[in-house]
């Protein structure tokens, strides 16, 4: 009868570790989710369905995505920190909600300790765009112009202690100038504002603004990333001018998944993530969301999320940003 028992055990272990979620072979066994942290017809929520679509092709079962907004991204993280760890429940972070992240006093998770890194997903810079009247072409004439008149140009953000809140803080403390912040509820109405003469200047993804670009309402006095962007190949890196040394602010997104969901599961859903967006078909659409393409390992996409938390922090300190 012991003999039974104990063979009845072994078997019953042996059955429960095939059929866990640490086996990447039996991984995917239903469908999985991508929870997007903002409202259908976004940027982030255009990606994550065009990974979903091509992703379950791969995986072999339905990639499904759940929108849940809220609180600058920070609702949507929280639902996937809380669910099980066993790769079903994914996640795309974004730089507007790690500065979500560090500009709260209290979170009911730890931004830095509640996820599992899967890979990086695409990058795109920010423009800084003004009126074309507006009595600078490029930085250097901006920032002469700035130190003329300090606190006198205004630049405009669509929302208070948004990404684009943050990129003109850190343009401003990389060249010692100051600016007025304004903030405006959207970019629609920021764009607006910098067009109607109400505002100066104007940080937003080359996306948001393209637009305008395109048809003179608005020029682009430089891009924020340490690159040119392809989408506006003749706009110089604002760090061309030598006057913003390491000034770099781009948006981007990546994949994450619950702490603890097993390595085996995290390295299976990378290699599938990096596979995607090697697809030229994947690229192409993505390019027309406005993002390029940047894959990584989970560990360097990890150690980024964390170096851009610290990052962010440093600008919100400086910046006297208060935390809500």
């Amino acid at each position: 009868m012991k003999k039974f028992v104990l063979t009845l055990m072994a078997a019953l272990m042996l059955a429960a570790g095939f059929a866990g979620p640490a086996s990447a072979q039996d991984w995917p066994q239903k469908p999985v989710k991508i929870i997007i942290s903002f409202g259908p017809g976004g940027g982030t929520d255009i990606i994550g369905r065009i990974l979903a679509e091509h992703m379950q092709n791969k995986l072999g079962k339905p990639v499904v995505v759940e929108n849940k907004p809220g609180a600058g991204g920070i609702l949507g993280n929280e639902a996937v920190a809380n669910a099980e760890a066993d790769g079903y429940t994914l996640g795309i972070m974004t730089a507007g909600q790690l500065v979500a992240a560090v500009t709260r006093k209290t979170m009911r998770y730890d931004t830095l300790t509640a996820f599992a890194p899967v890979g990086q997903i695409a990058t795109a810079s920010l423009a800084i765009v003004t009126r074309p009247d507006f009595p600078a072409n490029d930085v250097k004439e901006l920032i002469a112009l700035a130190k003329k008149e300090p606190g006198k140009i205004v630049f405009a953000s669509p929302g208070f202690a948004a990404s684009q809140h943050f990129a003109g803080e850190m343009f401003k403390q990389a060249a010692g100038i100051q600016l007025l912040h304004v903030p405006y509820k959207t970019t629609p109405e920021a764009i607006n504002a910098v067009m109607g003469k109400h505002a100066d200047v104007l940080f937003d993804t080359v996306s948001a603004v393209i637009g305008q670009l395109q048809t003179g309402q608005l020029k682009a006095l430089a891009v924020t990333g340490k690159e040119r962007f392809p989408a506006v190949p003749n706009v110089p890196a604002a760090v061309e001018s030598g006057l913003v040394p390491g000034f770099e602010m781009t948006t981007w997104y990546g994949m994450f998944a619950p702490k603890g969901t097993p390595e085996p599961v995290i390295a299976k859903l990378n290699k599938v993530l990096n596979e995607t967006l090697a697809d030229a078909e994947v690229k192409a659409r993505l390019e027309k969301v406005g993002v390029v393409v940047k894959s990584s390992t989970p560990a360097e996409w990890g150690a980024f999320m964390a170096s851009e938390y610290h990052r962010f922090a440093k600008v919100r300190e400086a910046a006297g940003i208060p935390q809500q």
